[in-house]
């Protein structure tokens, strides 16, 4: 089981607007900022749900090809964050749908960010 993850960002604050507006329909939020003189001179963002940090960002070189698939409660919650992520600047890389060639419940959508991830929101709960 994987606890938590990291990934560095290109623009920092860019970065921050983005998720906590993307993330905002999982119920993901800040969880814990880290200042400079706490890090080794880069800022840190850990992002999760009921005050306990899962993912983590920082100021650095983005990665190409990351792929982070974030739980959603609903199907809802799968559409609202599409939604969210490409009002905050996403490109989308897959419209809320049904992909049953994972599982006939298998739920999700997929936005490339403004870092280059491919993030995708799923429900795993039929109907």
């Amino acid at each position: 089981m994987i606890d938590h993850i990291g990934i560095s960002v290109r623009d920092y604050d860019q970065s921050r607007a983005f998720y906590m507006k993307a993330l905002a329909p999982l119920r993901i939020g800040i969880a814990m900022e880290l200042k400079p003189e706490d890090t080794g001179g880069r800022r840190v963002a850990g992002m999760g749900a009921d005050g306990i940090p899962f993912f983590w960002f920082s100021e650095g070189a983005a990665q190409e090809g990351l792929h982070l698939a974030l739980s959603a409660r609903d199907r809802k919650a799968v559409d609202a964050f599409h939604q969210a992520a490409l009002e905050a600047g996403a490109k989308d890389n897959g419209a809320p749908g049904l992909r049953p060639h994972y599982h006939e419940s298998y739920y999700a959508a997929f936005v490339i960010d403004p870092n280059g991830v491919n993030l995708e929101a799923v429900c795993h709960l039929p109907i």
